[in-house]
Formats: structure tokens, sequence, C-alpha cells
């Protein structure tokens, strides 16, 4: 089964980063099991690398940290679920492209133990809900997805926003989308009384359809 872990409280983005990589170097050389690891970090926005500077509208607000992942700029702090994902692709197909589409799918999932229609679009990465009323329509995003690949394990993996502070966004070009239909939303923000540990459970039963079961697992040291 796959491990499932969760911290309480905030981690800091460099102990988590050496930490997800120190136990994908352990998957890759089959000496430990794949994990999910579900955190909280403080405020802090992370750049991709299709990132671009401009994207950056706010450098001295928050800690900036420029990562391996894919993708551009994104925020990451409390409220919002990052779940750091490792899984050993070479036992699941070597096939990047259905990799990404099950991690939409999972989140897809997850929302709609919420009866909220999460949707992708072509060209947009990640999750996306549409809004309207009257005399006006657009698109948030509510989840982002940005995963790295070594040696076929994965790392990186989502942000789900259940309740953190929106205004946070405005201090970046979150993943190069700047038109004004787009824009960011959360659980709480659609108007869902949603705790940090319903959105654990939505998570975790959806992830099992869609990647397998699961077994409670201490956080990676």
């Amino acid at each position: 089964m796959i491990g499932w872990a969760v911290s309480s409280g905030l981690t800091e983005y460099e102990t988590a980063v050496a930490a997800m990589e120190t136990r994908a170097a352990a998957i890759a050389a089959g000496e430990a099991g794949e994990l999910v690891w579900l955190l909280e970090h403080p405020p802090l926005y992370t750049a991709g690398v299709s990132a671009k500077d401009g994207d950056l509208l706010a450098p001295d607000r928050f800690p900036v940290f420029r990562t391996g992942r894919g993708g551009q700029f994104t925020y990451h702090g409390p409220g919002q679920r990052v779940a750091y994902v490792m899984l050993d692709l070479r036992e699941r197909g070597r096939d990047v492209t259905k990799f990404v589409a099950d991690l939409e799918h999972w989140i897809i999932g997850a929302l709609e133990r919420f009866n909220v229609k999460g949707e992708i679009r072509e060209g947009r990465v990640g999750v996306w809900v549409e809004r309207k009323g009257a005399g006006w329509a657009r698109e948030d995003k509510i989840a982002a997805i940005g995963v790295r690949l070594r040696k076929w394990v994965s790392f990186h993996g989502i942000a789900f926003n259940v309740e953190p502070d929106l205004e946070h966004f405005s201090g970046i070009t979150p993943c190069g989308i700047s038109s004004p239909q787009f824009g960011v939303t959360s659980l709480v923000d659609l108007g869902l009384p949603v705790t940090m540990n319903d959105a654990d459970a939505a998570l975790r039963a959806s992830f099992e359809t869609v990647f397998g079961k699961t077994e409670l697992s201490p956080p990676p040291a």
C-alpha cells in the first residue's frame, strides 16, 4: 500500500523539499515505499522551471523559492493543503501524461465529494471551477499541479485551496495567467464550510480510487 502521511502545523519549505527529495531517492533505490505527504507551508512563493521573472509582482512580500518542479509561479500558505506525491512510475506504466491526468482526476474526485465540479482546460494546468453571476462569468483555479520525476519517481505534487488568504495570490501572476476572466478560489471562498480535516478525508478517498489503497505513515524525516 501507499503511505499516507499528514504533518500538523506549518512546515518550512526548504525542510520539506529536503525530506521529500531524500524519500524519493530512497524509493528509486528500492529502500522505501511510495508516500503521499500532506502539509501546510508558511506564506511563500515558488517558481517552477517555466516561471517568468515578470510574473513575480511583489518580490519582497514573502520568501521566494526557485524549484525544479514543472510550472510557473504559485503561492503556498496556511489554509492550502499541499500534497507531495512520491510515487514509483516504474510500477505505473512509465506514462507521464497519464500520471498528470490521474493527479487531475484525483483532485476532481475530491471536489465531487463537496458537490463542486472541477474541470481541466487545455493549455491551463490545474483544476478550475466555473463561476457565474448576473452579467458575469469567469473561471477560478482551485488547485495547482507541479511535479518532477527523477529516475521515474515523482516528487512535488499538488496544492489544493481549502481556506488560504486569496489576497496573497496578488503578489504573483499565478501560473502565468493574468486575464481578468481567470482567478483563484478555494472551497471556503465558494461558500463551503470545509475544514482541513474534511479536505484531507476527501483527498484520501479520491486518491484511493485513482492510485490505490493507502495506509497511515509517519512524515519523511
